[in-house]
């Protein structure tokens, strides 16, 4: 489960825009907040549940929108459909009149391409806002990564260049053995903190439910002193850990090189531009509703950047 700290070693071997490119997409899964923007994958084919969600009184023949969604990945998304992102896509689709049907898909490398790009799904919810081969609806959400730790912890308020990093036991989210890695992971290394980092595999052991919270868990059985986790994973699992936990931002957040902060939209197969026209109007209207699920899963929220033209 945990990755060799020398991995973090090889992060200067690759072109920091498409570093950038992979870190910025991590966040749809995140956790995430994962995947490289060249698409996530799934080691095993979908699962299709016709009608997973349907629309409270919507006529029979109503259209039917076809969402990718990862079965096991609370808080964003669950075959129970307790993930926040099950939440607002029914909010979409009652507004819209249309009922759901979930394609289950582990996210993995490969899944954008294995799913929305072969018209498997119609939407994708939870993508970084801008991320390559889907259209980008308008971010519902902005949110950033965060340090956790026990509250029992002298380690408030800690930021990348505290002194204190450099003793701590320190985990981080990483996505795999090529170095493409997370922000977090990129930015302690480039300030020469390596060996007391262990890293956390972003998608974990699938046998267990909601496998990239095991990095949470490494914190409170004080396995690690400090985690750098994507917020939406952090607060909902630190909020319903069995002892009092800690969360700070991580700054500085807008480092051009490794930003902590990111927005974040619904993900549209290329082509079907109406549909995010439609799903664009109902996120304007209903973000208020939106924003109340988000506060209800403990998500860590940055305000939105008003869209061009606001």
């Amino acid at each position: 489960m945990v990755a060799a700290a020398g991995n973090d070693q090889r992060l200067y071997e690759h072109d920091e825009r498409a570093e950038l490119r992979v870190s910025a997409a991590v966040l749809i899964t995140l956790a995430a907040a994962g995947a490289s923007a060249a698409g996530l994958a799934s080691a095993a084919g979908p699962a299709h549940d016709a009608g997973a969600a349907g629309v409270e009184g919507a006529a029979s023949g109503a259209q039917r929108l076809t969402v990718c969604a990862d079965p096991n990945n609370l808080p964003f998304s669950n075959r129970k459909l307790e993930g926040f992102e099950n939440k607002i896509i029914a909010l979409i689709a009652r507004d819209l009149g249309e009922r759901i049907d979930y394609v289950w898909w582990a996210q993995r490398r490969g899944y954008v391409r294995s799913t929305l790009n072969e018209s498997k799904c119609d939407i994708w919810p939870g993508v970084a806002t801008g991320v390559g081969m889907v259209q980008s609806t308008r971010a519902y959400y902005r949110s950033t990564y965060v340090f956790v730790s026990r509250a029992d912890a002298p380690l408030g308020k800690l930021t990348l260049d505290d002194p204190r990093l450099k003793t701590a036991s320190i985990g981080v989210q990483m996505i795999g053995n090529d170095s493409m890695n997370t922000p977090p992971a990129h930015a302690i290394a480039s300030r020469g903190i390596i060996d007391n980092v262990h890293g956390y595999m972003l998608y974990g052991d699938y046998d267990q439910p909601n496998p990239p919270a095991e990095i949470i868990k490494a914190v409170v059985d004080r396995k690690i002193d400090v985690a750098l986790v994507w917020g939406p994973l952090a607060g909902y699992f630190s909020h319903r850990a069995s002892v009092p936990m800690r969360m700070d931002a991580v700054t500085p957040a807008e480092d051009p090189r490794w930003p902590m902060e990111f927005a974040v939209s619904m993900g549209v197969r290329r082509g079907a531009g109406a549909l995010v026209g439609r799903v664009n109007a109902v996120l304007e209207r209903e973000q208020q509703a939106i924003d109340a699920i988000l506060t209800d899963y403990q998500v860590p929220l940055e305000p939105l950047v008003p869209p061009p033209g606001d």
